[in-house]
């Protein structure tokens, strides 16, 4: 095991009658570890009856996470986190890591540190560091540093650690021990939410929206139903006695979550110190109930309108009480005869309206935790009792409008946060909180001002007033000799920031972003301390002060979106610069000659400017790792000296107007990452300007990512590719070249061969055996490819259109191939099908070629899902026939990776619980019917979300995002436990014993040119 967990984090429950659908959520990084510790994670889960979530597509995917991930993620009791290498490489990952460890519910997270040092996954070192860097310059601050924070939080956990293969087995098998005694035992008694609608609600939903008889009596049978499914589940309630915990009298700790304890409370042992009971369903605590030496009552998710009624109740040695999420409690009685209490949670209990006036009054009291109590409309007025308060949390009690005014009472308060609330202002005695170092008025829609004297808060280290009302900062501001961090971001309604703030010292943070300041002052350049400075979003910002040169201790320059036409060359001082951010900057016309003196600098990103050229100097930046120049489009060259930069990693200068490469970009020996893609223009309209790749360009040895899409590269090109020896994914599509090097072989790391749209390409040499995934897709003039056989880990193949291609030699050797793209190839399609033997097709996920048929053995039009005994669904195949009419045009049809409207729905009681799009990439040239088989694993929703009488119904979107999009035919077939598994050889088998590959290979090779 390794590192500390040290923030809490238990298995909780959510209110209701049901079980979460997942036990386990797998989040992995799918090219570092699918076929080794994650597959045998999933493997050894599954053998042990826990039920696993892996999503085996979506971790290679680019887009946004997907909504039924997020459910997935919301619906596991686990999570299983999985952290190589390449993790922090994937935006996916980390979105999904994040959305993780901000689960409403806060599932358990189990991390598994595979091949990584924990440590490194707790502080972004190592292999994270520069995956991060390279997602700060592409996303922003803010998108990271929520993923930072998950990462932090994950990498702080007791984990398993794993860098050998013996080491491997002894995570799987703890792992799985664990979450089957550890959580699935917990989860069976707890109380749980439905992920599925029930049929009553959909019968209900149906007959309110078309009313009828017949409607009617499905709503009264599905009610009916529900009825007798409630009696069952009341008979299953855990149901605990209290009178064998009266023997107990050693019992200190008590912990019984989510069961229902029945008897008299008196037998509960006196000495009980810890009560935990979780999901109480009691309305209210029983007379019985005093504990009198209890210190610890948690009674969170319970369903208590009210705790004790009377004063005595109260245990007078209680030190927590903690009622999170008591959404129907109303109200907390009277706590003036308790002694000790140190620390209330309230937080989410939506329907408290008001503290009882005892809670000013608690002199012991050090955290009260109001968050999210909406319903809260006021704080006792008289809060003088609490001088010992630390933590005062008011952040989301949206109905909250003022503070008590004897506020300076609370001569210990440390944190007060306040966001979300509609407060229109601070009580004047606030200065006197002289204790205080965090001050929180978060998206305070109707806070316009701050007291003149806020100054006198000496201890205050940060105040936080993004998206409020404020309009002016007062000039007692800069007396804040110990506030660290200023955060002034998106408040509309703010445009000058006073001069004081020069005096703040102590200021190593300052963010103003999104808020229309029309200018610093002089004085800023004064905060020797400040390290971070973020300014931007704003149409009044023309010019920075010269001043800025006098950040002497500032790392992060960020001002993105302004009016600004050039940086002062004063700025060449900042010798401690490190990220240098100008998004958006339209206006900016060049840069300083002085920015080479800023020898800091790690990462340059300046995004759509009207920049030029980069300055000679720009050579001088010795620890430049990245340098991204996206959308500069009048940029039309790149400094000779630029080959001087041999700690650059990551160049982007999309969508730029270069051309040509200097001849010294070839000692960039530490490039890594190369994207230089164009936007994709019809040459036909425009004049075309050949990209000159210099001949030092081989010499990038480093490089393992290079993306030139549509720079227009043309002729031949060069033979000596194979010593680009790093390279891992290669992007040309788009481009003019008639041939590709046979040198291609030598790449033996290469992933991704990306070639679509090269239409004067006519032969595909031989491929480097390490590809994953080969994109051919609309290269019109292509017309052989050579053997493929030795593509042993292919995984994909699109060959959409290409029409002139007769045969794909070797296809039948592709023993990795998930998904064939051939839609629109005539040529070859008929070899193609003779060649797609029983093992192929098993394994097949995406199959799409000319066709028209469907085969006979598939149920036609809506079919309804019966389980059979004793024998488990293992997938789900849907064959469609699509053609597309004369409405889409060619140049339309170009621009499209997909056929996005064709649509598999699950429905119950005719109505539709889930829909999935068809995964039907490439668009073809003709309007010819084309054939498409999409086959849902166990672990798809299409799949797992299947219950007895749900049905599957394929249609067209309503409305289409395509107009032209026919479906002329569809069938599914349900694939059973033995269905598809028979390894022999099945020529004297009639067809009812086949197997379904067997079946699905001689549908194919039954198929005629023009089927």
């Amino acid at each position: 095991m390794a590192g500390e967990d040290d923030d809490g984090d238990a298995v909780s429950s959510t209110p209701g009658g049901f079980r979460l659908r997942w036990d386990v959520f797998l989040s992995f990084r799918g090219e570092d570890t699918r076929t080794t510790i994650t597959k045998s994670l999933y493997e050894a889960l599954k053998s042990r009856g826990v039920r696993v979530f892996l999503d085996d597509d979506g971790l290679d995917r680019g887009d946004d996470i997907a909504p039924s991930l997020l459910e997935a993620i919301d619906d596991s009791a686990a999570a299983i986190v999985v952290l190589s290498r390449r993790y922090a490489d994937s935006r996916w990952c980390l979105e999904e890591l994040a959305k993780i460890c901000e689960s409403s519910r806060r599932c358990l997270i189990l991390p598994v540190f595979y091949q990584v040092d924990p440590s490194d996954v707790r502080r972004q070192r190592g292999p994270f560091s520069e995956h991060f860097s390279a997602h700060e310059l592409q996303y922003g601050n803010a998108v990271v540093s929520r993923w930072r924070s998950a990462m932090a939080k994950v990498g702080g956990k007791a984990g398993y650690v794993c860098n050998s293969s013996s080491k491997e087995a002894e995570v799987v098998q703890g792992l799985g021990t664990r979450c089957i005694q550890g959580i699935v035992l917990d989860f069976e008694s707890s109380i749980r939410r439905v992920w599925d609608p029930s049929g009553e609600r959909v019968s209900w939903d149906n007959f309110r929206k078309s009313p009828s008889f017949c409607s009617a009596i499905t709503y009264l049978k599905e009610r009916h139903k529900a009825y007798l499914q409630n009696k069952a589940k009341k008979k299953r309630e855990v149901v605990i006695c209290s009178k064998p915990l009266g023997a107990m009298v050693n019992l200190r700790l008590l912990q019984i979550n989510f069961v229902n304890l029945e008897g008299k409370f008196k037998f509960l042992p006196a000495g009980l110190k810890w009560l935990q009971w979780k999901g109480c369903p009691r309305k209210f605590l029983p007379s019985d109930f005093s504990p009198r030496q209890l210190a610890v009552l948690d009674l969170s998710k319970s369903k208590l309108v009210s705790l004790w009624s009377g004063r005595n109740k109260v245990p007078e040695q209680l030190m927590f009480l903690i009622l999170h999420e008591c959404s129907y409690l109303t109200a907390i009685p009277d706590l003036s005869g308790n002694r000790a209490l140190e620390k209330i949670v309230l937080e989410l209990c939506v329907n408290l309206n008001k503290l009882h006036d005892s809670v000013g009054n608690l002199n012991t009291l050090v955290h009260l935790n109001l968050r999210g109590c909406s319903n809260l409309i006021e704080l006792p007025s008289d809060v003088s009792g609490l001088r010992k308060l630390e933590n005062l949390i008011l952040t989301g009690c949206s109905k909250l409008k003022k503070l008590p005014s004897n506020m300076d009472s609370m001569v210990s308060l440390k944190e007060l946060l306040l966001d979300e609330t509609v407060i229109e202002s601070l009580p004047e005695s606030i200065f006197k909180l002289t204790k205080l170092e965090k001050l929180s008025l978060n998206r305070c829609k109707f806070l316009k001002g701050l007291p003149e004297l806020i100054g006198k808060l000496c201890s205050l280290k940060e105040i936080s007033l993004n998206d409020s009302a404020l309009e002016k900062l007062p000039d007692s501001f800069g007396s804040l000799a110990n506030l660290e961090r200023l955060s002034l971001l998106w408040c509309n309604s703010l445009t000058t920031i006073p001069d004081s703030i020069g005096h703040l010292n102590s200021l190593v943070e300052f963010l103003t972003y999104g808020s229309p300041i029309k200018e610093l002052p002089a004085s800023i350049g004064s905060l020797s301390n400040l390290r971070e400075l973020s300014v931007g979003r704003s149409e009044f910002m023309r010019v920075l002060p010269d001043s800025v040169g006098g950040l002497n201790s500032l790392v992060v320059l960020q001002i993105d979106e302004t009016l600004i036409t050039n940086l002062p060359h004063e700025i060449g001082a900042l010798k401690t610069l490190e990220k240098l951010e100008m998004r958006k900057c339209g206006y900016l016309r060049s840069l300083p000659q002085s920015i080479g003196s800023m020898r800091g600098l790690t990462a340059i990103v300046i995004t759509d400017a009207t920049i030029t050229e980069l300055p000679e100097s720009v050579g001088m930046l010795e620890n430049l790792t990245v340098l991204r120049l996206n959308g500069c489009k009048q940029l039309r060259k790149l400094p000779e000296s630029i080959g001087q930069l041999m700690s650059l990693h990551r160049l982007q200068i999309a969508n730029t107007a270069v051309t040509e490469l200097p001849e010294s970009f070839g000692m960039l020996s530490s490039l890594m990452v190369l994207k230089m893609r164009k936007k994709h223009q019809n040459r036909e309209h425009t004049e075309e300007i050949n990209f000159i790749l210099p001949s030092s360009f081989s010499n990038l040895s480093s490089l393992y990512d290079l993306d030139a899409y549509a720079c227009n590269i043309s002729g031949k090109i060069v033979d000596d590719f194979e010593r680009l020896s790093s390279l891992e994914t290669l992007n040309l599509s788009r481009n003019s070249f008639c041939s590709l090097p046979a040198s291609l072989t030598g790449l033996s790391v290469l992933k991704k061969l990306l070639l679509s749209h090269c239409k004067k390409l006519k032969t595909l040499p031989p491929l480097p055996s390490s590809l994953d995934e080969v994109n051919i897709a609309n290269c019109t003039s292509l017309e052989s490819i050579s053997d493929i056989s030795n593509l042993h880990n292919l995984v994909e193949l699109n060959l959409t259109s290409c029409d002139k291609v007769v045969d794909i030699p070797g296809l039948e050797c592709l023993n990795s191939l998930v998904r064939l793209y051939a839609s629109g190839c005539n040529a070859c399609s008929s070899v193609v099908k003779k060649r797609l033997a029983k093992s192929y097709l098993r394994k097949i996920r995406n199959l799409s070629m000319p066709g028209s048929k469907i085969p006979d053995w598939f149920s036609q039009g809506v079919i309804t899902f019966s389980e059979r005994k004793n024998c488990v669904l293992k997938s789900v195949i849907i064959g469609v026939v699509v053609s597309l009419n004369q409405q889409i045009p060619d140049e339309m049809r170009e621009e499209l990776p997909a056929i996005v409207d064709i649509q598999a729905k699950i429905l119950v009681v005719d109505f539709p619980t889930f829909t999935s799009a068809l995964n039907l990439q490439g668009v073809p040239n003709t309007n010819e019917d084309q054939f498409h088989l999409c086959r849902y694993p166990t672990g798809h929703h299409l799949v797992s979300q299947l219950k007895e009488g749900y049905k599957i119904h394929v249609t067209r979107r309503d409305p289409p995002l395509m107009t032209g999009v026919e479906l002329k035919k569809w069938g599914i077939r349900f694939v059973y436990e033995g269905d598809d598994e028979y390894e022999g050889d099945e020529e004297s088998l009639n067809e009812s014993q086949q197997s379904l590959s067997e079946k699905l290979a001689k549908f194919f090779d039954s198929f005629e040119e023009g089927d």
